[in-house]
């Protein structure tokens, strides 16, 4: 059923003023203008053509990968038929939109002019779309049904999964997402920023479209729960989120990710650089346990620590203690800094602190591991060939952040700060 035409066309003016700003650059809607389309290499990696859709597809791809490993532990990857992929794309995007948390969904649909009814490749630029600006035409052809139950987007979507395998695919997502959730909706949500979504020049997706598809909800932040800065409160992250997020941004101070997304349900993280998002993922279960009370207890600990050292400053103790949620009196504060250096260095180390008040803690997470990266990139893989790529994990005793420069390296550090991995073919994959 076809939504009303009034109500339509000015929800869909407030959709493009919320995506785009006032202006829209013609190359950026045109970089953004693909559909979700798989890899020839890699069964169920999904291509990215140009630099900017990677805030949809990179949360597509993540969601995606946590079906996969959630019912098929194990499985071959190499072994999916193109029919088991197309249904992983269909339930990915399904999730995404439920999150929206909505009385009805609506799913927004492309409807092809008799030129483009009758070309078999969905990229091609029609007559009229040439003779107008590509946007002004897209909206002019926008549909819009609804449904009242997530099964009957997921049959709409597995009947006519060519919405989102042709040319708008990906933009027809995130009108859906917006739409169900309504404009207004997630306008409240970004109630303290006013820039458009999609950056206007470089095209880049902003931190709070990146949330509204990994959570639901179109808030600027990524630590836990609201924090109240200079007076204002400020939106974040509020539940432990089925895939988690980590950035290279949190290494470089601009941002601090907080434990919901760190410590996802699911192994499964997007990862982000300065401009692009790629997918790391494991199928090792036991990464997504929740911190235990001594590893929470040791990342605060090292958080005091940026050097990777191994000891902090007498003077931080009550600071981490209170981070920490241990008892932070001053009179016990005092007892535990003469008794933790004790020979008046003025340090405490890690392993003094750990043996004071987690004796024994054992590691929720293994000691090695497998992972596997995701680039959706043709140009940031190796060959032009979009595959998974694997590196073999180890914690270490001490953490290695003074030593790398690898930005792979750097951004799992911000998670497992004593991290190393070696790649299966010699070199770190690319995190741009």
């Amino acid at each position: 059923m076809s939504a009303g035409s009034a109500t339509l066309e000015h929800e869909l003016a407030s959709t493009r003023r919320l995506l785009w700003g006032e202006h829209v650059k013609e190359d950026v809607f045109r970089r953004w203008a693909q559909g979700f389309q798989f890899s020839a290499d890699e069964p169920s990696a999904l291509i990215q053509q140009e630099g900017g859709p990677c805030a949809a597809i990179a949360p597509v791809q993540g969601f995606l990968l946590k079906i996969l490993l959630s019912e098929t532990p194990g499985h071959s990857f190499q072994d999916l038929t193109s029919e088991k992929c197309n249904s992983l794309l269909v339930r990915a995007v399904c999730t995404i939109i439920s999150q929206c948390l909505v009385s009805k969904y609506n799913v927004a649909v492309y409807r092809k002019n008799d030129t483009e009814a009758n070309t078999s490749a969905g990229n091609n630029v029609s007559v009229e779309e040439q003779s107008c600006d590509a946007i002004d035409h897209f909206h002019r052809r926008i549909e819009v049904h609804s449904f009242q139950t997530l099964s009957e987007v997921e049959a709409f979507y597995t009947r006519n999964i060519r919405i989102l395998k042709d040319k708008y695919g990906v933009l027809l997502l995130l009108y859906s997402v917006i739409l169900s959730k309504g404009v207004s909706t997630v306008e409240a949500e970004l109630a303290e920023l006013s820039d458009p979504l999609i950056h206007s020049t470089y095209g880049y997706g902003s931190q709070g479209l990146i949330n509204l598809m990994l959570t639901g909800r179109a808030v600027a932040h990524v630590w836990d729960h609201d924090q109240v800065v200079g007076g204002l409160r400020l939106r974040g992250i509020e539940r432990q989120n089925d895939i988690g997020f980590l950035t290279i941004m949190e290494h470089m101070q601009y941002c601090t990710v907080g434990s919901f997304y760190k410590n996802p349900k699911h192994p499964v993280w997007v990862l982000a650089s300065e401009t692009h998002l790629t997918v790391l993922f494991s199928l090792e279960r036991r990464l997504a346990a929740p911190e235990t009370a001594g590893e929470s207890a040791e990342r605060i600990f090292r958080s005091f620590d940026p050097e990777g050292n191994n000891f902090i400053p007498s003077a931080a103790l009550q600071d981490v203690l209170c981070a920490a949620d241990l008892v932070s009196e001053p009179e016990y504060v005092e007892l535990m800094r003469r008794k933790l250096d004790s020979e008046n260095l003025g340090i405490i180390l890690l392993s003094a602190f750990m043996d004071e008040f987690f004796p024994g803690c054992e590691r929720g997470a293994p000691d090695t591991f497998t992972l596997h990266h995701y680039n959706g990139l043709l140009r940031s893989n190796p060959g032009g060939r979009v595959v998974y790529r694997t590196g073999r994990a180890a914690l270490l005793e001490c953490p290695m952040r003074a030593a790398t420069t690898d930005p792979m390296l750097t951004c799992l550090q911000t998670k497992w700060p004593s991290i190393d991995v070696v790649w299966d073919d010699g070199q770190s994959p690319s995190l741009n």
